[in-house]
């Protein structure tokens, strides 16, 4: 046994604590920093938000007893993505477009893991329902959202409330057999995913919300976790 993954299998708690501990920091950077200003706020952001998305990607690829070796594969390569995201959002300039592109290349990989065992809208209620919420939300941002990013936002909309549609057609076609844990906690990540790319969206281009890094990251870094969680087949248990 290799000693990443002795670590992952004997204190999960302590990863667990120490994911938290990060992302704690990477909120507490963004709210407390003066905005435009380069203080230690700022840098202690810079720091820790790549990097709890790096240890909960490890967390992820260290699961064990992984619903399959493809699926955990599909998840990382997905948060990896994630993680080139974060990157981008985060920088002193205007990265947006890079990051949607990263984000979304993000969602396709997650889109690819939920189908391995799942057809695609295998239950279409589930699916039907996200692209609805997707939608609505399109239209009520649409008059605020600039022409340029008219287009790459459709196209990320859609593919964001496809991978809810498909975690939560997925999580209800397995509601009876030894997927139902795993599958349930990624159609909670992925629920999270969307409500979390709401808040940012509404923040950015429509109003500004009272501590909007405290929530858009505080759901942001629990979606991954539950993504992350659902790699092992155990996921089910406390």
């Amino acid at each position: 046994m290799s000693v990443s993954n002795a670590a992952a299998r004997s204190s999960p708690r302590a990863v667990d604590l120490v994911i938290v501990l990060v992302a704690m920091a990477a909120i507490a950077g963004a709210t407390l920093g003066a905005p435009e200003a380069v203080d230690g706020w700022r840098w202690l952001h810079w720091i820790s938000k790549p990097l709890a998305t790096g240890l909960i990607l490890w967390m992820a690829w260290h699961a064990t007893a992984p619903v399959s070796v493809a699926y955990r594969r599909w998840i990382a390569i997905g948060m990896l993505f994630s993680l080139a995201g974060d990157v981008f959002l985060m920088l002193p300039m205007d990265a947006f477009v890079a990051g949607l592109v990263a984000f979304l290349l993000g969602h396709a990989c997650f889109i690819r893991a939920l189908l391995l065992d799942t057809r695609l809208a295998a239950r279409p209620w589930g699916m039907l329902a996200c692209l609805a919420y997707g939608a609505l939300n399109l239209w009520a941002l649409w008059p605020w959202l600039p022409p340029p990013l008219h287009v790459p936002v459709v196209v990320y909309v859609l593919v964001l409330s496809s991978m809810g549609g498909q975690a939560v057609a997925r999580a209800l076609a397995h509601g009876g057999d030894d997927l139902a844990g795993p599958t349930r906690w990624a159609a909670v990540g992925a629920l999270l995913f969307m409500a979390s790319d709401t808040l940012l969206a509404w923040n950015r281009f429509r109003v500004a919300l009272p501590r909007a890094s405290l929530w858009v990251l505080a759901t942001y870094y629990a979606a991954l976790w539950c993504l992350a969680r659902s790699v092992r087949r155990g996921a089910g248990q406390a």
